[in-house]
Parts: C-alpha cells; sequence; structure tokens
C-alpha cells in the first residue's frame, strides 16, 4: 500500500507493508506569492495542531478570518492541490518502480491517473475505487471548471478501462455503469460484526446525547444539530473528530449549553460513545451530487454500534434508513425538521432500536468483504 502523508507511528495489519509518499503538509498564501516567510497556516495538514481550553474544545493557534487571507486562499486553493497530488504521484511512482504487481487498486479518482498508468506498465489489472462521487463533490476555493471538465472527461476514460469498478452506493454505481463495459460492484462502508462488535444498546434505555464522529468541517451540516439542540431538552450533543480550523471558530459562535467538542478516538471508544449517548448523527448538506449520493460510514458505525441514527434526507442515505427502519431523517439545514426527527426517535425509540439490532448482521462488513472477494477473483479469472 502506498498511502500519502502515512503518520509514522501506523501499524499496518500482518502481511500487509505500507509506504508512504508525500504531498506537503498545508497552503502558505503569504509564501506562495512572495517567497518569504508566512506567520499564518492557511490550510491545515491532515492532522492539525489545535489548542484550547480543557475539554477538548479545538481552537485554532492563530485567527485565518481576515478578508485578505481569506481571498488569496479561495484564490490558490485549487492550484495547490493540484500541486500536492502531483508531488504524492511522483513520489509513488518511484516507489512503485520497487516492487511487482497484478493488481493496481485506486483509492478514488486523484490516484487513478497514476494507477492507470502503473497497470499499463506492468501489464496488471486496474481496479477504481471510487469512494464518492468525483465530479460531483463540494469544491472549496475559486471555481475552475475548465478543471473540472478534463476531471470528468479523463475519470470516464480510465473507469471504462478498468477490469473492476468499486463504489459505495447504487447512485454512483449507476452513473459510473454509464461508462464501464466491466462491472460495477457495491462494497459499503460498513464494519465488522462477528466477535467484534458491541452488544446493542438494550432498547428500553432513553438516548441521553447525540452523538457525530467523524471530521468536523464545511458540508457536514453540523450548524443545524448546534441551533436545534436547546430546543431539545434533557439531550446532549456530542462532536467528535478532527475539527478543520477556521470551521472550528465558526462553530464557537453557535456552541452552548450541553455542547461538547472533543477531538477524534478509536472506533471502539466511538462505539462506546454512541452506545453511551443513544442516537448517532449522519449529517450532510444538501449542496452537491455527491453528497446526494454518499452513505457514509457513520451510518454503518452506528449500526455497529446498535444504535439508531438521525440522518440527512438525502436519496442514499434516506433509502438505506428507510429500507431497515434504523432511524428518522431530516431536511438538511432544517432546524426544527432536525427537532422533529428527534423527537419522533425518543417516542419511537425501542422499535428504532430493534430494527437496528436486525440490521447488524446484514449491514456488516463480513457480507461486505464477501461481495469485495468475489469480485476480484471474477476480475483477475477474466482474459
Amino acid at each position: 500500500m502506498i498511502g500519502r502523508d502515512v503518520p509514522p507511528d501506523y501499524r499496518p495489519p500482518a502481511g500487509v507493508e505500507v509506504v508512504s509518499a508525500s504531498g506537503g503538509s498545508g497552503l502558505d498564501v503569504v509564501r506562495a506569492f512572495t517567497g518569504g516567510v508566512s506567520p499564518v497556516r492557511v490550510m491545515a495538514s491532515a492532522t492539525p495542531a489545535l489548542t484550547g481550553p480543557p475539554g477538548g474544545v479545538p481552537f485554532p493557534r492563530s485567527r485565518v478570518g481576515q478578508p485578505v487571507t481569506r481571498a488569496l486562499r479561495w484564490t490558490l486553493l485549487p492550484s495547490h492541490r493540484q500541486r500536492v497530488w502531483r508531488k504524492w504521484a511522483a513520489g509513488a511512482r518511484e516507489l512503485a518502480r520497487e516492487v511487482s504487481y497484478d493488481v493496481v487498486h485506486c483509492h478514488d479518482f486523484n490516484t487513478l491517473p497514476l494507477g492507470a498508468e502503473l497497470a499499463e506498465r506492468a501489464g496488471a489489472r486496474l481496479v477504481y475505487d471510487a469512494h464518492e462521487w468525483w465530479s460531483g463533490r463540494q469544491r472549496h476555493g475559486r471555481p475552475d471548471p475548465w478543471r473540472r471538465r478534463r476531471e470528468l472527461l479523463q475519470e470516464r476514460a480510465l473507469a471504462a478501462r478498468a477490469d473492476l469498478v468499486v463504489t459505495v452506493s447504487e447512485g454512483i454505481a449507476a452513473r459510473l455503469g454509464r461508462w464501464c463495459t466491466s462491472p460495477v460492484v457495491i462494497v459499503r462502508n460498513t464494519f465488522p460484526q462477528a466477535g467484534r462488535g458491541p452488544q446493542p444498546r438494550p432498547p428500553g434505555l432513553a438516548p441521553s446525547a447525540l452523538v457525530y464522529a467523524g471530521r468536523i468541517g464545511a458540508g457536514r451540516d453540523l450548524e443545524t444539530p448546534l441551533r436545534a439542540i436547546p430546543s431539545l431538552p434533557g439531550l446532549a450533543l456530542r462532536l467528535i473528530g478532527p475539527a478543520d480550523p477556521r470551521y472550528a471558530e465558526e462553530l464557537a459562535a453557535l456552541r452552548g449549553e450541553g455542547v461538547e467538542i472533543l477531538p477524534p478516538r478509536s472506533v471502539d471508544a466511538v462505539d462506546a460513545e454512541f452506545r453511551a449517548g443513544g442516537l448517532c448523527l449522519v449529517t450532510l448538506t444538501n449542496s452537491c451530487d455527491n453528497h446526494r449520493l454518499a452513505l457514509p460510514n457513520k451510518l454503518f458505525h452506528a449500526v455497529r454500534a446498535g444504535v439508531p441514527v438521525i440522518a440527512a434526507d438525502l436519496p442514499e442515505m434516506s433509502r438505506m434508513v428507510r429500507r431497515f427502519g434504523i432511524g428518522e431523517l431530516y431536511r438538511p439545514g432544517d432546524p426544527v425538521s432536525f427537532r422533529q426527527a428527534v423527537e419522533r426517535a425518543r417516542e419511537g425509540y425501542p422499535a428504532l432500536a430493534q430494527a437496528v439490532g436486525a440490521a447488524r448482521s446484514v449491514l456488516a462488513w463480513e457480507r461486505d468483504a464477501e461481495v469485495l472477494l468475489t469480485a476480484y477473483q471474477d476480475a483477475v479469472r477474466r482474459p
């Protein structure tokens, strides 16, 4: 496995070799224009350094909300991201020279051009693993329609060449299927259950908190639960995960009584938080096609923990929630709709908890692993 800026203390499972190529750590807007030393780092690295008062509430080290800084960041961000991935691809290409391989498995479009190159050079199979609808994802920074168009055409051409295409939802599979001659297989972002997952939360135990676990940043619609929580007496709100510094500043203005913002925790520790709180948040804005087609791993993490969800009413997410009856839906951006969804969940909590328990063996990695293995076997056997 060739990763990008893999933490030096990461320890892979037995039998897996992990190497790392760097793409750079951040966007320094002053240096980008002047070549000088900047006092402000605008775009944080994958693990931003955060400081804050006791209780784990993250705050950025420096204020980045100045109008000029924001304008420069908005202007430079698309080009900066391209440079990051070009630098990573150059390093990954050199690392790949040192090994032989039969299959190149590309995680998302930003690794696909290099993966296709490596597969062609070695006569290897090419697998495109699309974790999201790349051309429809939410963009930050200045609009760049020409680059988006080039990426779309490149993704279409390379996906058509792939020996296997893997994705996470029915909606994305249908769109990729228009381009592909090879199979498009759905492998969901599920979690292991058998022998590892915790026991379901007792259905009769009323929820005490709403718990979100994931990146704390733009596009997650976290403003909606923060605005709704004062109207939900008896419930706390906990947000767990790495926080984008600029976004954390904006959330601070909405943070009220009973709201905690906590640093990242292990999967098992998040299980415990879900079970202690009783309701898991799966929030996204209705701002791009990628969100409308998404099936976030938060949804399946809640199922692993045996906890119902309050989920954004977006097409793929609502289809899954309704199919298995594992939670309630709200309109993204609407605090009143959010409050009503939470109230319905509290009233019908025993039935929702039982439905989650019934779904755990189906919405589990043991099922999806079999799908992935079978798809791989079929792909390598085809001429």
